[in-house]
């Protein structure tokens, strides 16, 4: 990608992502994404720059989940909130789950 070509005469927002699954940064993100039409209105285009390989990205599109800050490969993950239906979790995680609060759902990691 040539930066300055695909930004052209708009203005920028760049998100430096420090690391995938960091639910906070990648909630930002998605409300950022969800707003792209207002950004559009004013000239604005935003992008984001994330430290993370391409596979990791994966594991949050594949198996629904997220990871606490500091999380490393092989570490317990978070399910996420918006899944919601018990069956599916069962499916999903069937290793199992612990919920620290209704809304705070530890699982191992499912790609494991």
């Amino acid at each position: 990608m040539r930066f300055h070509e695909w930004l052209g005469d708009s203005w920028g927002v760049l998100f430096p992502h420090p690391a995938d699954f960091t639910p906070v940064c990648t909630t930002e993100l998605g409300f950022t994404a969800k707003l792209k039409e207002e950004f559009a209105l004013r000239g604005v285009k935003a992008i984001a720059l994330s430290v993370d390989p391409v596979d990791s990205l994966q594991l949050t599109d594949n198996h629904k989940v997220a990871a606490p800050a500091n999380w490393q490969d092989g570490d317990e993950v978070v399910i996420v909130p918006s899944l919601k239906d018990e069956e599916e979790i069962k499916k999903r995680f069937a290793k199992g789950y612990r919920a620290v609060k209704p809304y705070l759902r530890l699982a191992p990691q499912p790609n494991r």
